[in-house]
């Protein structure tokens, strides 16, 4: 009688637990599936979905998003998801297209940057890219909007809102996180801006150009090396125009990026005798970097120490840019303004 009694007893806990792995498994099936492209993408979109979707990442950090060209293997993980989302097409060049033929999959397709104002790209004249990639990735306009706390907000806002519509169930879950990742973008926001508003120094010099936005909302004038791509050679006058430009507003510091290469900003460190730091452009973090702890907030705060080192320095003139600096603020809040009406 007690064999008895104990096997009913281990039937019914073995039946509990499948039970239990069966329910598992229907709530993981009904998890939204979601790709997305590179990091910031990845970050903004997780924190938005929360526990309502598995969220993956194409490109892995030390793979540059300029260059990325999607795998077949890729696309397929983009037709079987439910929503694609990338930045902007001036960043993942190939996207559109992918979006367009995944369309009749029903895949629901995020852009990031939405219908956000975006500025002109920057190329400089004599400008050459290392191989062969870079003929389909012409950046008309400047993407890097994550660079800067303000804009990221609008992507948040931008990813929450297409998620609340397309997935109207859960769109309680999707603004109360946003709300929250919100929240922290905000106080970034107002660390930029208590860190750099006083700045003695407004110019910094760059490998390239990602950080427009970020000059432009926090009162600063990028001036690059080469373009909005990395990899992108500049010309000899170019080179030459800077060292001077260096001297000339006693800028200390040359910055580059950690996964490309710095042998141009390292050798106009050298002919001018600056230092030179990283400030990273966010297009990627390892898994290792991840479970480290490392996020969008604290790169973002390590770049603010980063700009620190020449902006609390003052320079012997006032760059010329400055002048120009107010004056395309002064163009981009009025068009947002004129945004907002219409």
């Amino acid at each position: 009688m007690r064999k008895k009694f104990l096997l009913l007893i281990s039937f019914v806990a073995m039946f509990a637990a499948w039970q239990l792995v069966q329910v598992k498994q229907v709530w993981a099936d009904s998890k939204l599936k979601v790709v997305t492209t590179f990091y910031p993408v990845y970050e903004f979109t997780k924190n938005v979905v929360g526990d309502k979707a598995d969220v993956s990442m194409l490109i892995k950090a030390g793979t540059e998003p300029h260059d990325f060209e999607p795998s077949t293997k890729n696309i397929a993980a983009i037709q079987d998801s439910n929503a694609f989302v990338y930045m902007d097409d001036n960043m993942e060049t190939w996207a559109p297209k992918v979006a367009k033929s995944v369309k009749s999959k029903k895949v629901t397709t995020i852009k990031g940057t939405g219908d956000m104002l975006l500025t002109k790209g920057v190329e400089e004249e004599g400008e050459e890219h290392e191989g062969h990639g870079h003929e389909g990735h012409h950046h008309e306009l400047d993407p890097h909007v994550w660079l800067s706390p303000e804009r990221a907000i609008s992507v948040v806002e931008n990813i929450r809102n297409k998620f609340v519509k397309a997935y109207p169930k859960d769109a309680a879950s999707f603004n109360k996180n946003a709300d929250a990742y919100i929240a922290k973008l905000k106080e970034l926001d107002k660390e930029y801006k208590n860190g750099l508003s006083n700045a003695k120094q407004k110019s910094f010099v760059t490998q390239h150009a990602a950080f427009g936005y970020m000059a432009l909302d926090y009162g600063l004038n990028q001036v690059p090396i080469a373009g909005l791509t990395p990899d992108a050679e500049p010309s000899s006058k170019r080179l030459g125009e800077l060292a001077k430009y260096i001297k000339k507003y006693n800028i200390n510091y040359i910055y580059f990026e950690e996964n490309a290469s710095n042998k141009v900003a390292k050798t106009l460190a050298d002919e001018v005798g600056v230092k030179t730091a990283v400030l990273s452009p966010l297009e990627g973090l390892s898994k290792k970097e991840m479970a480290a702890g490392e996020d969008y907030f604290s790169v973002m705060r390590r770049n603010l120490k980063v700009l620190k080192k020449t902006t609390d320095v003052a320079g012997k003139e006032v760059a010329p840019e400055e002048e120009k600096l107010k004056q395309l603020k002064q163009v981009t809040l009025k068009l947002k303004m004129l945004k907002t009406v219409n």
